[in-house]
């Protein structure tokens, strides 16, 4: 077996059912521009160099929107886990186990959470190991690091990010039970439109929750609400955490899961899918126009008055109340464009090396980081005097050599078998389901042929 047949192999998923290849591909664009984003900051942070280098402000807005890669990972999460429930909501089919939605979360999720989480503190944060930290610890064990100043980005900052989708893969099918008890006494002509009314609330939810926790927290950080300032501190903690649970733009995956559904559906008219299929080269520029307005509000918000254009007073106040919203309408544009567009505009995205990074984005979203900080501190004597693009350049060929290679044999050796794991967890409930099934229509027929004995002589005669 030759390397390039031995990483195809491992780059092998779980059988799965329904793939959608372009969004690995948009999976590991994701990935890529939060690693972008981090090559460009850190060295900043940690002062590697003296002076900020002299970079034009059209390339810094760029760069620094990189940190918006973790928006389009929640978009793509609501889309995707949403899925399986929408044509039980609007078509009543079987409604997808939830026993099996989160073993696969969890079989998913912790084991390579867990060992990465061990490691790191083992490796790199050795003073979570002291009684004092205990505590700030736990909260990464039950993924709430996203929800206190002490463990907001810190051990390892992207984990705040796996704290959000993790409340999020908890919180859905519950959420989605309370949908059903609205959308199932609608009549089959208005269920689209009453399940789109609430994923529109849930993302009314989050910006109202966003207001209110920065209201609270930020500008008025010892006032309260209907109950004394403790409990609400407490509601807080759970509801909005420090920056917020993002469901708006869980909420914009949802929308897109709806209309791929629906539009799919045998019994919906195929002319909405040929409109869509029309439509998606307006939908992909459109939806880069907006993002290249985002990028440019974006790094106005964190540079006043870099852009005069987004520096009116009103568009900074309330920028973070709607920002996230704009910039995840703008991706799910994209998104959407993607899966009814054509094979020109998907093809970069199937393209296998890109797909490949997106198979093992979730080891490379967790492990990049601290890898790329021993490049830059180790590196950073070596490397004194060098121009930030000498640097950018070394920093990239580690992620090439070092980072990519590593996600991979962690995706293998981790991620697969906790996987296959849980497809093992599943394996024996459906399994003994159909040997019942068998059995119980086995026993059916031999009562009905002792009934009929005429129907085992025409079997008879049929087979022979």
């Amino acid at each position: 077996m030759t390397i390039g047949q031995w990483i195809r192999a491992g780059l092998e998923d779980v059988p799965k059912k329904n793939t959608i290849p372009v969004l690995d591909g948009v999976r590991a664009f994701a990935c890529l521009i939060v690693i972008w984003f981090h090559i460009y900051r850190i060295p900043r942070d940690l002062q590697i160099w003296p002076t900020q280098p002299a970079v034009h402000k059209v390339l810094n807005s760029f760069l620094f929107f990189g940190r918006y890669g973790v928006t389009l990972f929640f978009v793509l999460s609501g889309f995707l886990l949403f899925l399986p429930f929408v044509k039980a909501l609007l078509f009543e089919q079987s409604w997808p186990s939830i026993r099996q939605f989160y073993l696969k979360r969890v079989f998913r999720i912790m084991p390579a959470y867990y060992l990465s989480l061990i490691l790191i503190v083992l490796i790199f944060q050795r003073q979570y190991l002291q009684p004092e930290h205990w505590k700030e610890l736990g909260l990464f064990f039950i993924f709430f690091m996203d929800s206190t100043q002490a463990t907001f980005k810190q051990l390892n900052a992207p984990y705040w990010t796996l704290a959000i989708e993790w409340q999020y893969y908890m919180l859905l099918p519950l959420l989605v039970l309370g949908m059903r008890l609205v959308v199932w006494r609608a009549r089959q002509n208005y269920r689209l439109f009453v399940t789109i009314a609430c994923v529109l609330a849930i993302i009314g939810w989050g910006i109202f929750t966003r207001y209110y926790g920065a209201y609270f927290l930020e500008r008025h950080p010892t006032e309260s609400l209907l109950v004394p300032r403790p409990v609400l501190d407490v509601i807080l903690f759970f509801t909005y955490g420090i920056s917020g649970k993002y469901l708006e733009d869980f909420g914009v995956g949802m929308l897109l899961a709806l209309c791929f559904v629906y539009a799919r559906h045998p019994s919906i008219s195929p002319r909405i899918r040929q409109v869509l299929q029309k439509l998606s080269p307006w939908l992909w520029g459109v939806g880069l126009f907006c993002l290249l307005i985002m990028v440019l509000w974006s790094y106005n918000q964190s540079y006043p008055n870099t852009w005069p254009l987004f520096s009116q007073p009103w568009l900074f106040q309330y920028s973070y109340l709607i920002s996230e919203l704009c910039i995840s309408f703008s991706f799910g544009l994209c998104v959407l464009a993607l899966l009814f567009g054509p094979m020109q505009l998907k093809r970069p995205f199937e393209w296998f090396p890109l797909r490949g990074l997106g198979l093992i984005s979730y080891s490379l979203y967790m492990w990049h980081l601290p890898l790329l900080l021993i490049c830059m501190q180790r590196g950073q004597s070596w490397m004194e005097g060098w121009s930030p693009e000498q640097a950018y350049g070394v920093y990239w060929l580690w992620v090439l050599v070092v980072v990519i290679p590593f996600c991979f044999l962690f995706y293998r050796w981790v991620e697969k078998p906790g996987m296959k794991l849980g497809e093992r967890f599943k394996r024996p409930r459906s399994e003994a389901a159909l040997v019942a099934s068998d059995n119980k229509a086995s026993l059916v027929e031999q009562g009905r042929r002792r009934e009929f004995p005429e129907l085992e002589r025409s079997t008879r005669s049929w087979a022979d």
